[in-house]
């Protein structure tokens, strides 16, 4: 989208281009038997240190000159500790109120790591937790959405 603003020095036009910021978030499956305190197949999930505050997948911006593969991965080192492994693309979520901060567009992955015992809370999170499957708290941002697409892909992949 196209936006014309006066430049301050010479009154002349400016044309800035508006467009969402693109994002990437991973679900990363916490396999049954693994050592997460439960049993059952679970999700990580990051309790917020900024606005807006609440719990949510990992994720964040994806920086210039890294392509969203990169930064998923290294979100998810920065927020959780955690060596993650893509193993797809669930989706992409690009509603315009799905951040209250501004448009936003996330691409979402799923993966998993190998040593969940590496799991600690980095960067802006204040907590990094499994949660089993279908049993997490109040989700920030469109979090809810995801992980409900998340539990439909996940429940046709284990019924054969």
């Amino acid at each position: 989208m196209e936006k014309i603003q006066p430049c301050p020095h010479c009154g002349g036009d400016i044309v800035a281009y508006v467009n969402p910021t693109p994002t990437v978030d991973v679900v990363i499956l916490v396999p049954d038997g693994t050592s997460s305190g439960y049993s059952g197949d679970g999700v990580v999930l990051i309790e917020r240190l900024n606005e807006p505050l609440g719990w949510a997948l990992p994720g964040g911006f994806v920086d210039e000159g890294e392509t969203c593969e990169q930064a998923a991965v290294r979100e998810m080192k920065e927020e959780t500790g955690l060596d993650v492994v893509l193993t797809g693309l669930l989706g992409v979520y690009s509603d315009p109120a799905r951040d209250p901060r501004q448009h936003t567009m996330s691409v979402v992955y799923t993966g998993f790591t190998r040593d969940i015992s590496t799991l600690m809370a980095g960067d802006d999170a204040g907590k990094a937790e499994v949660f089993p499957l279908e049993q997490w708290p109040q989700l920030a941002f469109d979090h809810a959405t995801i992980l409900a697409d998340f539990m439909t892909l996940h429940r046709r992949m284990n019924t054969g």
